[in-house]
Order: C-alpha cells, then structure tokens, then sequence
C-alpha cells in the first residue's frame, strides 16, 4: 500500500514538473522576447486557462486553483499589448520565483528518488546476503558484518524514505507557492510599471490581488507548519523504529502472537531452476481469507499462490537456510518451500497457517478462538524427550484379532455405524502425552520381545543375508524396505475405527507447530511377515520392533497420502492385565498406501500360514492317534495270537494225560497209601518236596 501510494505522489509530481516546465517556459518567453512579450503573454494566458483540463492525482482544491487561474488568465490577457520594457522586474518579480522552484524543489525530488532508490536497493541486497547465511558454516564475524550491513542499509533506506516523503508532500504547497508568487510578482511589476494609472489596473483587481498574496502568506505558514510537525514525526520514528533496524529482534522485547488469523510481509521463497539447483526470491506474502497471496514489487494486485484450508505447514531444514518453513495443501499435490526474515516471523507464520487451515477465520472471534484452541492444544500436549516410560509396560499379547486394512477410503472389515459417531474425545483422550523420538535399543527394551544378553545393539540386515547366526526374518516371505520419518506416538482409547488414526495425526501435526518440534528422525521400515522394524539407516541397527499380530490397524491420511500410522496393541504393564492400544504416526516419501499394502499383504501371508500351521499340527495329531489305534490292535492282535496258542498247548497236554490216566492212577493210589503210612510228619516232607 505505501508504494502504491508512493506511486500515485510521484506521479502527480511529474505531472507537476510537465507543468511548471512549461508554464516556465511561457514566462522565460516573456523575459527574453521583448518584442514577442505580447504573444508571450498570451501563451501564458492560455495555459492559465487549461489548467481545468490538467488531472493531478492530488488536486484537493482544485476548484478555488482553476477560478484564480482563470481570472489571472483574463487579466494577462488584457495586459499581453501592454507590456514592453519588464526585463528587470520580470527577472526579479516573475522569473526568480519559479525558477527557484523549478532548479530546486523539483531537482530536489528528483535527487531524493535516486537516492531512496539506491538506498532501496543497498537494503534489498543486504537482506539478500543476509538469508544467504549458512546455518553450518556460521562465522561469527561475517554474521555480524552481515547483520550490521542490514542495520546500516535499513536506517538508511528509512531516513531516505521519510525525507522522501516529506518532500513529496511539500511538493503540494510549493507547487501552489510556485504558481502563485510569479503571477503576483508578475502583476506587482505591471503596476509599478504602469504607476497604478493603467486602464485595466483597477481597484478591483488590485484587491484581487492583495488577497492572493494573503493566501500565499497562509499558505506558507501552513507549509512551515506542515513541515515543522512532519520533522518531528521523523524524530520520534527515528528514535521508536531504532530497534526495528535489526532483522532478528530481540524475542523479549517483541514476543511472538501465535493467535493471529491474518498475516503479511516479505518472504522467500525457493524455485527451482534445474534438478538440483535452486533460487530464492523475495515477494510481498498476505493472507486473505483461507488463500496464501503473493505480490511482486510493481503489481496492481497479488495473485493465489495455495489454497491453505486444511492444508498441513511444518518448519524443514534447508542446507543453506535459516527459518524455513514448508506448506503442503490439503491434497498433498502442492507444496511451497517459504523462508522468513526472522524468527519471530518464522513462527507467526506457522501458527498463523495452522489457525486459518483449522478455519478459524470463518468464526465471529476468531483470535479469541485461536488463543483459546492454543491454550487447549498447550494444556493437553506434554511432550516427552523419551520412550521409556510408555515402553516399560510395552508387552505384546499372544492372541490378538485380525487387523482391519483401512485406507484413504475405508476399510476392508466391516465397520459398525456406531464407530463412524464416535466423538474425538471417545478416540485421544483431551490430556494424553505425545511421545515426538524413538526409543534407543542401547538404552531401553525393545517393544514386544524380551531383551537378550546379546540382542541389544544387534545390526540387522533388512533383506535377510546376515553372515553369521540366522536372523529371525530370514525365513519370512516377504521382505519389503521403505524410507519414513518418525512424527509421534500417543496412547488411544479405541482401535475400532481409522478415526483413531486421523485424529492422532491431527494432534500431533498440531503439537508439533505449537511446541516447534520440527526434528524428524529417519528410519528404514522393514515389513515381513513376522514383525515391522524400524531400522537406523546408517548402523542398520534395529530402533524399534512391532509384532505384526499386535498391529490391529493401520491406515493412510485421507488427503496427504504421505502420512500413515498404525494402533499397536500391548499389555498394561507388569502389575496390572489390562490392555494399551498405541498409535504411531510416520511420514513417507509419498508411500503411504503402499506402506499399507505392504502391511496388510504381510498380515494375509502370515494369517495363510498360521492356517497351515494350525492344518499341519491337527494332521499330526490324527497321524499320532491313528498310529496309536494301530499300536493297540497289533497288541490286541498279538494277545488273541498268544491265547491261541496257549490252547493248543493245553489241548495237547489234555490228549496226552487221557491216554496214560489208568497208570498214573495206581502211581496214585500208591503215592496216597505211602502218605497214609508216613503219617503226618511225612506227609508235610513230601509237600515240601513237591
């Protein structure tokens, strides 16, 4: 808005200088050609005349200029026979006055353009060496030349500026003064020339004249007043804006808003010119309802540059840069890499893009809303610096239900409509902690398996070719690796519904700008049949391992298909049985659904084989009692065998006793009759021998 208002001043002090130079012109004519002074005069009559016709951007009393004019222009004209000998009151009384505002007010301008356009220029160049400060190679020394530079060209670009416009709006009362005073001088010198005894010098006119001089009188004094008050704002500006030199204040001293709903000023913004190169060019930005616009310097009007309802923004690391900021829209097509001045600009911004994306700016009050949604978001956000505590009690159950597969759309189990009415609250807890890094494997328990004297620290190889013992993936089917970075985690109070999901993204992406949380770790995430892994690029050791049968759900955002989560079911902890559900939220390079493909295609693989397993183990059992079924009809076969025989074996000895019975009879008899005579001592010595 100033430079277009700067525009509209300079303007209307060409169209000024367009003027006075030819109404100089016409009066020089009268100064120089004595035997053309009549002609001369006419000619300046004229263009008194057409002064109506001229349209200044600034004319306020245009009126009461074009009815003077017009008289002056009628009295000239009367007078343009008259005048034959005036060089020397014309030099002194017409000519000095508007040559002085010719070769000094307007040369004046001129200079101070030039000069506010170098000093412009000086600032734009410094702030262009100042965003090119490297955050990594930051010498101190060239920061601060750096920084006193900027504070030197913007002191510099302000004073030029004000004094600018000081003489832009003392143009307005000269450019009267210097019109008005030759045509009074001008007039004063016909009638000491003609000694007041002139014909066309009358009474009337020269009352006409007394009061125009009065009127140039006030409006000088209004001019030196104008510009005593204008001097002395200049002061208190110099004094108040001193601190305002400096690209980065001072945070203390001017604190950041982080309940603003509209927002404008310069920031940079990265193109790309080729694959990997890159450039950086500084527009006027402004919010306008839930649309980020943009300016070039010279625009009538800013253009849309992204539509930012629902849109999600988060600061980035750029290598070269200090205070970046990306904006990506709601369907994650387009993104802006942005870059500001300061910090306190830097999170403005964010907190000003996060407000209008929740559509705040539609409500009555919307700062009252946005302060009171900041002042929910800060009370039920705790971050924590580690996992530990949330994975001490971090222990998979041994039965858990199938995972739904659930996508941008839906998902494959069937949902109740009682799910899809669940409020937020029934889904994230108000005062749940988000957990923003990942948990060490040196320094606390892996999720889901106990810790091993030699299992802590153990690089893992993500496609199963270790060299010496065999991992416990190697057997797996499936061995699926992608890049993700991890955003949150925090506990959930349901795992029916991908509302969880969404809801949990929501938050965290939240707490996230709140608590300028912009760290993202990187992992590789390894998919197989048995678990998911999250694996340190660099020492491919394992950071954190989910059982893949405690993953009971896992969907991608509805919109911004790079982000995806899952719910990770777990036991309560070693004192009590109740069960946890955890939602973990990641960031992929535009994978999300396949991430989810991945993992419900590992889920089906090992649901088929636990099928085959649990088929296997039945067909062993029917195997182990068919073969003790037929252990126990062998036995049975072989007692039926060894009775027969034994049958046989009494039949024979039956036959054999019939045919020799008479004599074993008398053998008998006399064996008796031998006992009879023994007596009873006899009897029990043959007992004992027999």
């Amino acid at each position: 808005q100033t430079r277009s208002l700067l525009g509209v001043f300079e303007e209307d002090a060409a169209a000024i200088s367009n003027y006075i130079n030819q109404l100089f012109q016409a009066m020089h004519r009268i100064y120089d050609a004595q035997n053309e002074l009549s002609a001369a005069t006419h000619l300046t009559s004229k263009l008194l005349k057409e002064y109506e016709k001229q349209r200044f951007p600034l004319g306020g009393d245009d009126e009461v200029m074009t009815s003077t004019l017009q008289q002056f222009a009628k009295v000239i004209d009367e007078l343009s026979s008259c005048h034959a000998v005036l060089s020397t009151q014309l030099a002194d009384a017409m000519m000095f006055p508007i040559t002085q505002f010719k070769e000094r007010d307007l040369k004046e301008i001129l200079t101070l353009k030039e000069v506010f356009q170098i000093a412009s220029n000086d600032h734009d160049a410094a702030i262009t060496r100042y965003g090119r400060l490297s955050k990594r190679r930051e010498n101190e020394k060239i920061k601060a030349e750096v920084t006193e530079d900027v504070y030197t060209s913007r002191k510099k670009q302000h004073q030029t500026m004000m004094h600018y416009f000081c003489a832009l709006n003392t143009l307005q009362y000269k450019k009267k003064v210097a019109m008005l005073e030759p045509l009074l001088g001008y007039m004063q010198a016909q009638i000491s020339f003609f000694k007041m005894g002139s014909e066309n010098l009358t009474e009337q006119l020269e009352e006409f004249l007394t009061n125009i001089g009065t009127s140039v009188q006030n409006v000088r004094r209004e001019m030196d007043c104008e510009v005593e008050n204008m001097q002395q704002t200049i002061e208190d500006l110099e004094v108040a804006s001193d601190p305002l030199y400096l690209p980065d204040p001072d945070p203390t001293k001017f604190p950041v808003h982080r309940n603003l709903t509209r927002k404008a000023g310069y920031l940079n913004t990265r193109n790309k010119t080729g694959l990997v190169s890159s450039s950086w060019e500084r527009q006027f930005y402004f919010t306008q309802g839930g649309n980020l616009m943009s300016q070039a310097r010279g625009d009538v009007a800013g253009g849309l540059v992204m539509d930012i309802d629902n849109c999600s923004v988060m600061a980035v690391d750029c290598e070269d840069r200090r205070y970046c900021f990306q904006i990506t829209s709601f369907d994650g097509k387009k993104s802006s890499i942005l870059q500001a001045e300061s910090k306190k600009d830097y999170e403005e911004w964010i907190c000003t893009i996060n407000n209008i994306s929740k559509q705040i700016y539609l409500s009555e009050n919307p700062e009252e809303i946005a302060a009171r949604v900041n002042q929910s978001a800060l009370e039920a956000v705790t971050p924590s610096p580690s996992f530990q505590q949330r994975h001490e009690s971090m222990r998979p159950t041994v039965q858990s239900r199938p995972a739904a597969r659930t996508s941008s759309t839906g998902s494959l189990g069937s949902e109740s409509a009682a799910l899809s009415a669940l409020s937020l609250d029934s889904l994230v807890a108000p005062d749940t902690p988000i957990q923003f890094d990942i948990i060490s494997p040196v320094s606390e328990d892996l999720p889901g398996q106990a810790k091993s004297s030699g299992q802590s620290g153990r690089r893992t190889n993500p496609f199963g070719e270790s060299g010496g013992s065999k991992s416990e993936t190697e057997d797996s089917i499936l061995h699926q690796l992608f890049i993700v970075r991890f955003l949150g985690s925090m506990e959930v109070k349901s795992d029916e519904s991908p509302d969880v999901v969404y809801e949990t993204m929501r938050q965290i992406l939240a707490a996230r700008a709140i608590h300028n949380i912009f760290r993202m770790t990187e992992s590789h995430l390894l998919v197989t049949c048995d678990c998911l892994k999250l694996i340190d690029p660099q020492t491919q050791v394992t950071r954190l391992r989910f059982p893949l049968p405690n993953v009971v759900l896992y969907a991608t955002h509805q919109e911004n298909k790079r982000l995806f989560g899952f719910v990770l079911r777990t036991s309560g902890g070693r004192a009590e049985s109740r069960q946890t559900s955890i939602c973990y939220i990641f960031e992929s390079n535009n994978e999300g659904e396949k991430i989810c493909d991945s993992v419900g295609l590992a889920k089906q693989i090992a649901f088929h084989a636990e099928l085959d397993r649990k088929a296997s183990e039945k067909q062993k059992e029917i195997d182990r009692v068919k073969e003790k079924q037929q252990k126990e009809l062998n036995k049975q076969k072989q007692i039926e065998k060894d009775l027969e025989e034994q049958s046989r074996l009494i039949a024979a000895s039956s036959r054999s006793n019939q045919s020799s019975g008479d004599g074993q009879f008398v053998v008998l008899s006399s064996s008796q009759s031998e006992d009879s005579d023994l007596g009873e001592d006899g009897k029990k010595k043959r007992e004992s021998e027999a």
